[in-house]
């Protein structure tokens, strides 16, 4: 019985190392604007099918089990709070400062480069084409042939640079069947609503090649997970603004990445230190006061215990451990 209880410990450990080995990452939506023309020609209106491939590629990867995907309201969240548009998606600066916020160890940002018909075969010209007909319920045809492709890279939160990039593509054909689908349509698209994770879309020719270039892209991006580094740790710095007793209030919260719980540093400007030359301050000589202990937090301040041999007053600096 020993020798059971063992190796199920054993293996408990070895799960919980593995748990703490994956690299943290989060899943930006996909910028969609080289496809807007096609999109609307599918469906009749306009689709967020970018955030419909980055629901896909979280699925996937939470499935697969390589990363550890931050959860897809707090990203919402934290986008809002940014003020973060539709037009930062593919910008890696933008992405970098999201990811920073977040403590991930890289985030993901992606395009969706091909969305639509490959009639190469059917046309003399060739290529994807715009199809003003189809709509949601399908234009027969004898032989459609629907083609997605997706590229991502995954985005160093601490310097914006490319760490790692994947490419997937997704190609489809059917006889004498529907290009959207078999003349139902993928249900909800009309409303502006696509749902790209249900089975109306996924049974879909169109739903088929996305879920082959989403599988594909995952599958690239995981075999890069290994070569990813370890996140910089969030740098915490505000000020007291409230003293009551050991209680004080501080002037950054969840907005700034602080939670509960949470031990910071809090210190007092003894000295400047100026060039005498310019005047400026080049240094400041910061005196220990104690510490803090983060027990409330909203967006914009937090509350916490203090403790220490010095008096904590308004102004005092708090900043995470170095």
């Amino acid at each position: 019985m020993s020798r059971l209880v063992a190796i199920f410990a054993l293996f408990a450990a070895l799960h919980a190392a593995n748990a703490q080995t994956k690299k943290r990452v989060a899943v930006m939506n996909f910028d969609y604007a080289t496809v807007h023309r096609s999109v609307y020609a599918w469906f009749g209106s306009d689709q967020d099918v970018g955030k419909g491939i980055s629901d896909l590629l979280v699925d996937r990867l939470v499935a697969d089990s390589v990363f550890s995907v931050i959860e897809r309201n707090k990203l919402d969240q934290v986008l809002k709070e940014q003020n973060f548009s539709n037009s930062d998606r593919a910008d890696a600066s933008s992405a970098a400062k999201i990811g920073r916020v977040l403590g991930v160890d890289a985030i993901i940002i992606g395009s969706i480069t091909e969305f639509g018909m490959d009639d190469k075969k059917t046309t003399a010209g060739g290529g994807i084409r715009a199809l003003s007909k189809v709509g949601l319920g399908g234009v027969q045809t004898s032989n459609a042939s629907a083609v997605v492709q997706v590229t991502a890279r995954m985005i160093n939160t601490s310097t914006a640079e490319i760490l790692a990039s994947a490419q997937g593509k997704g190609q489809k054909a059917r006889k004498g069947a529907g290009v959207v689908g078999g003349g139902g349509g993928v249900g909800g698209a009309a409303a502006g609503a696509l749902d790209m994770r249900s089975s109306n879309f996924r049974e879909t020719i169109i739903g088929e090649a996305t879920n082959e270039a989403v599988t594909q892209l995952a599958q690239g991006l995981e075999q890069k997970a290994s070569t990813l580094p370890e996140a910089a740790p969030v740098r915490l710095e505000g000020r007291v603004a409230d003293v009551s007793g050991d209680t004080l209030i501080i002037n950054i919260g969840s907005k700034a990445g602080l939670k509960k719980g949470d031990k910071l540093d809090v210190t007092r400007v003894g000295r400047e230190i100026k060039d005498p030359d310019t005047g400026k301050t080049i240094r400041r000589v910061e005196d220990p006061v104690g510490s803090l202990v983060i027990t409330e937090v909203d967006e914009l301040s937090a509350v916490g215990k203090f403790s220490g041999a010095g008096k904590p007053q308004n102004g005092d600096r708090v900043a995470s451990p170095k």
